[in-house]
């Protein structure tokens, strides 16, 4: 018996009179710390992920109220572009063929001079 528990003390790092360390502990402290970080870096990616953003997988289209068939209106999708570093509004505009006028009209809060990349610019 005293053969027995030398050898799991030894083997598995169980706690004996050898005073070893556990083994089992060991390993699974620090895998259970990466699961904890992992399930609070998905929660908070999730908490930071805006909906309020464009979306380009369906075109916005409008529906005519009922009583109103009569006057037809030519839907424009929207059109969104994404800021690059050294865009400037002339030149998004000149890429589009509009107006910075209308870029402007489009998307209050703009400010022109301050374009960061990575932000979303409605084209139409």
């Amino acid at each position: 018996m005293v053969e027995l528990s030398k050898r799991l003390t030894r083997r598995w790092g169980l706690p004996g009179r050898s005073g070893g360390r556990n083994r089992l502990a060991r390993y699974a402290a620090p895998a259970a710390f990466l699961l904890a970080v992992t399930g609070i870096v998905l929660a908070v990616r999730g908490s930071l992920r805006s909906d309020s953003g464009p979306d380009r997988s369906t075109p916005a289209i409008t529906r005519p109220a009922p009583g109103a068939a009569a006057r037809h209106r030519t839907v424009v999708p929207k059109r969104w572009y994404v800021i690059q570093t050294g865009d400037t509004l002339g030149a998004i505009a000149g890429r589009f063929g509009t107006t910075v006028d209308r870029l402007l009209r489009l998307n209050p809060g703009v400010e022109p001079t301050a374009l960061a990349p990575g932000t979303h610019l409605r084209i139409q």
